[in-house]
């Protein structure tokens, strides 16, 4: 298909190389350099989407990321839902099709939502679907199939993504001209830089206007400045590298597009690249957007913003438009306007709100023979999938109504200029402070609360020859205020015509009440119009954050950048308050969206969660053992011999631990070594349990609690020496537990002579448990004795077993005599294959966490994370002699509160099932009185649950721990488990009774 509307000469495109694409099935062409959007607009196709809520047409808007129009790129794996079709690079046999239009975007069933607007208004959704009781399924449903803007590829993608660090002195956010200045000044200063700007091309709002810097085309010193910044080994220039969020201590995340714009994607090239970095000094230069006008019908394809116009016929030699009205407030527009008179567009009017418009390029419109209507407003519009005519009116003086006889235009293009709004986003998501500005109506950067500097039009400076001046003194102080001389570095001489002279018409009157007529579309994404507005202050949401969830203003993929500063006025001036009273809406990054694959980078599949093996996995995989993941670790949960059931390996692994002998890799148990004068302080505070009388070669068992008296976590920690100890945590708990007590140290206790080291890798661990782990551990030592008189319970030794230097303590989690060894971990394996190979004459068995779990349950031993849900205390778990009122503690005074002291809260029981062949599921609800059918009174419910060999000599025995209400002085009471079809009686027990209450074997 011919491209019709592409101007014969000019532009930056390659019409050397001529491109097919498909949109929506048809195939177009269109010329390297094009974005999708300026080859559609090549071709003649303006109907590009439909609006979000009523499915109104939508055509371009814009030349940039603030376009709320979005399309669904590329097929099958490769597909991307969301994507703008401004910044979506022409490559050859590019495939797009439209979004939210069924059954196609030319005629969408859906549209029929126009026509019952008025039942639709903001919030309608809150107030719709409550009625009647029980629909909300079927609501669902088809809203689901309503609602949405693309479609998620259903298969993985086949792309792959990358993450990399890099530090600067001076990073600048923004290619334009203040931000290619700003690199300019700071690298001849011989600052470390790095200059990103989102788009393929540098040089900004340059690559759109026909300006001259020093008598020479902005384009000329544009590729001049990119040469010399490209030469210097200190200066890394990032094209198609998008600045999108800026975060605590300068540090800033890009997104690097690097095979988007290919035909051909690489295989060995990620798709895109996501940037860390750390900077000393940032200046922010990513210029301006231009805002629309709120008038009524406003939507129609073929209402573009003027500066969109432009570029598109100066950069992409492309016509938007036949014939044109200009609709502004401002100065800017002229320029656009004569732009496209130039380009063989017909200016039909422009139509601006000024009473009396003046400025350069409005005399140069004038001159060129464009008719200026000026003090007047476009009321009105007309046509279906495009426009076709607009209607114009002088306004009131103070802008509120028509005052005069209207007047119409027949047209296809109307170019939009409500002002320019400096893009404030990286400054205040760096907490930085906004200043309004009423010159321009919009907030500019006030205080910046980091190491940033603002230049240009981001900052409220419009002029070209200010914006430079203004960048190379931003780049020149980012340098200087790291100690490099900058010097003084003159701007270079350039057309200084300000856009500030303007007219805030905020809501463009029509003949008839907001309202009634049509509608002022202030997002054109989301359909919110001024009505939505006012409504949304009528029923009471004054904040404009409020305002804005409540109609959805800005909550669009754009978000709001050509719509929240014209419904801040708005909002305003209906409250009577001024836009600063108001305020604005809250910057949060990411600018733009960002796939999640940038995001995960090549942490999916396999490498999501990093896979962690102790030294003796090899060993386990061997011996058939099943794994189950643990906080990262792969930990055996059972070794099954031939033919064996989960169950029946389980079985044989607690009889064989009980009567002989057993063996448990416990080397993921997490460690910390705690050093420092101030270390036994340390644990005082940050343990339940006192610390201070505990000396080297001893052990002690600790409970930790969060501020709310919650139990965080547990374990046993071993004093080494004076002031040296080693905290075992549990597997799963370990990082958080590290990052717990660092944050303590940092931020509450800074005064403590304290250092934390994880050495949780630095040890393989063997546990040896069952009456003749004494006898084996002998067999296989010289220099620690054994004995129990020598070696007590809650003791460690150092020495040597099987030959290798090892740590033993003579601790227990099975409630049998153990010992747990501790060797270099790289001496692990040899350690559990000696062990193994010496004590098959005991029958020695490996064990798995499953049996482990068993063990310790018989003997009422809880696991944080299982028997502890967040809201359980010291207390709760009869753990009551482990908490010190003698001390203070992380945690001691919420366990002061009469709440967690009452006598009725959830408490640790035993739970004996009258059939001792009934195990009850984890989770399962208990009870105390049961109905025919639900709802029941819930008393508590379970959190362990097994069958053990070791309770009843005789047979099987079934045995659960759970949380019951005042649980404790309920020992012998019934409560039952409704578990499906059938209902299990259960008696509550102590749960240290089950197991050799009185520690004879423990301590044996």
């Amino acid at each position: 298909m011919a491209q019709r509307y592409r101007l014969d000469r000019g532009g930056r495109i390659d019409r050397a190389r001529p491109l097919t694409f498909t949109f929506n099935g048809q195939t177009y062409e269109g010329y390297a350099g094009d974005t999708l959007a300026s080859a559609l607009i090549a071709n003649g196709v303006h109907l590009i989407g439909r609006s979000f809520k009523y499915h109104r047409p939508r055509g371009h808007f814009s030349a940039g990321a603030e376009e709320p129009v979005v399309i669904q790129l590329g097929e099958g794996a490769y597909t991307i839902p969301d994507v703008r079709a401004t910044q979506a690079e022409l490559h050859q046999n590019l495939a797009a099709k439209s979004v939210h239009a069924w059954p196609t975007v030319n005629f969408d069933l859906y549209a029929v939502n126009q026509y019952a607007s008025k039942l639709l208004p903001a919030g309608f959704y809150y107030k719709t679907f409550m009625w009647p009781q029980g629909a909300w399924h079927f609501y669902e449903k088809r809203i689901r199939e309503a609602a949405g803007l693309g479609e998620a590829p259903d298969e993985p993608d086949p792309d792959f993504y990358d993450k990399r660090y890099a530090h600067a002195d001076v990073l600048v956010a923004g290619g334009g001209p203040a931000g290619i200045a700003s690199a300019l000044a700071a690298s001849r200063a011989g600052a470390r830089v790095i200059l990103a700007d989102e788009q393929f091309e540098f040089g900004g709002s340059l690559l759109s206007r026909h300006h001259e810097i020093d008598g020479k085309p902005g384009t000329d010193w544009v590729a001049e400045a990119v040469r010399e910044l490209e030469a210097n080994p200190e200066v890394r220039v990032m094209p198609r590298t998008l600045v999108f969020g800026y975060y605590d201590h300068n540090w800033v995340n890009m997104l690097e597009s690097l095979t988007d714009h290919l035909a051909e994607k690489p295989r060995d090239v990620p798709r895109q690249r996501f940037w860390k970095v750390r900077a000393r000094q940032v200046v922010l230069a990513q210029g301006a957007i231009e805002r629309p006008l709120v008038y009524l019908d406003n939507d129609r394809p073929g209402t573009m913003l003027a500066s969109a116009v432009q570029t598109y016929v100066n950069r992409y030699a492309v016509k938007p438009g036949n014939k044109a009205v200009v609709h502004t407030n401002n100065d800017s527009a002229y320029a656009a306007a004569l732009d496209m008179k130039a380009a063989g567009i017909e200016i039909a009017a422009v139509i601006d709100q000024r009473k009396q418009p003046s400025g350069p390029n409005t005399e140069k419109a004038r001159g060129a023979g464009i008719e200026v209507y000026a003090g007047h407003g476009i009321i009105g519009t007309e046509g279906g999938k495009h426009v076709r005519k607009v209607k114009a009116a002088p306004l009131s003086p103070d802008g509120s109504r028509v005052d005069g006889t209207p007047v119409e235009f027949d047209c296809d293009l109307v170019a939009v200029s409500g002002g320019w709004t400096p893009s404030v986003h990286l400054h205040s998501q760096a907490r930085g402070k906004l200043v309004h500005d009423a010159e321009i109506g919009a907030p500019v950067p006030g205080e910046p609360l980091q190491a940033n500097r603002s230049a240009g039009a981001c900052n409220g400076t419009m002029g070209l020859k200010s914006v430079l001046a203004e960048g190379f003194k931003k780049g020149a102080e980012a340098a200087g205020a790291l100690g490099f001389e900058a010097g003084t570095q003159p701007a270079p001489e350039a057309d200084d015509s300000d856009f500030r002279p303007a007219r805030w018409v905020w809501l463009t009157p029509s003949t008839k009440p907001v309202g009634h007529g049509g509608k002022h579309f202030v997002d054109l994404q989301n359909d919110v119009t001024a009505q939505d507005l006012y409504l949304a202050l009528r029923e009471g949401y004054h904040s404009i954050e409020h305002v804005k969830r409540y109609t959805t203003c800005g909550m669009g993929t754009d978000q709001g950048k050509t719509s929240n500063i014209n419904a801040l006025h708005i909002v305003a001036n209906a409250r009577n308050m001024e836009p600063q009273e108001v305020g604005t809406t809250t910057y949060r990054p990411p600018y733009t969206p960002v796939t999640f694959g940038a995001w995960a980078g090549r942490d999916y599949g396999e490498f999501f969660d990093p896979v962690r093996k102790t030294p003796m996995h090899s060993w386990h995989e061997q011996a058939g053992a099943v794994f189950e993941n643990v906080g990262m670790w792969k930990r055996p949960w059972y070794f099954p011999k031939a033919g064996e059931t989960m169950h029946e390996a389980v079985y044989r692994e607690c009889r064989q631990t009980r009567e002989s002998i057993g063996m448990l890799d416990a080397t993921t148990l997490g460690r910390i070594d705690i050093q420092g004068k101030d270390a036994v302080t340390f644990l005082n505070r940050v343990y339940t349990n006192g610390w201070k009388t505990l000396k080297p070669g001893h052990c002690r068992y600790g409970v930790m609690c969060r501020e709310d008296g919650m139990v965080l976590d547990d374990g046993v920690t071993m004093c080494l020496g004076e002031n040296h100890y080693l905290m075992h945590t549990t597997t799963g708990g370990a990082g958080g537990v590290l990052a717990h007590l660092e944050e303590y140290l940092q931020t509450e206790w800074p005064d403590l002579d304290v250092y934390l080291t994880t050495v949780t890798e630095q040890y393989a661990t063997a546990a040896i448990a069952g009456p003749n782990a004494r006898k084996l551990l002998a067999e296989l030592t010289d220099d620690i004795d054994v004995s129990k008189d020598a070696f007590p319970f809650m003791t460690w030794r150092e020495g040597h077993v099987a030959g290798m230097w090892a740590r033993v303590a003579r601790v227990s989690f099975s409630g049998d005599i153990s010992f747990e060894i501790n060797v270099e971990a790289h001496n692990g394996l040899h350690l559990w294959q000696t062990l193994m190979t010496a004590g098959e004459k005991y029958n020695i068995c490996p064990y798995g966490t499953e049996t482990m779990h068993v063990l310790r349950a018989e003997k009422g031993f809880i696991i944080v994370g299982q028997e502890t849900d967040g809201t359980v205390t010291p207390y709760d778990l009869g753990m009551d002699k482990l908490v010190s009122s003698k001390k203070d503690f992380v945690g001691k005074r919420s366990l002061q509160r009469p709440d967690i002291l009452d006598p009725n809260r959830k408490q640790l029981v035993a739970v004996l099932p009258d059939d001792p062949s009934e195990v009850l599921e984890e989770g399962a609800q208990l009870v105390e009185t049961v109905k025919d059918e639900p709802p029941m009174d819930m008393v508590g419910n379970v959190t362990s649950s097994y069958l053990s060999p070791n309770l009843d000599p005789d047979k099987p025995r079934s045995f659960a721990l759970a949380t019951v209400y005042g649980g404790r002085h309920k020992h012998g009471q019934k409560v039952y488990a409704p578990m499906g079809d059938k209902t299990i009686s259960c008696t509550i027990t102590d749960p240290f009774s089950l197991y050799d209450p009185e520690g004879v074997r423990l301590r044996g």
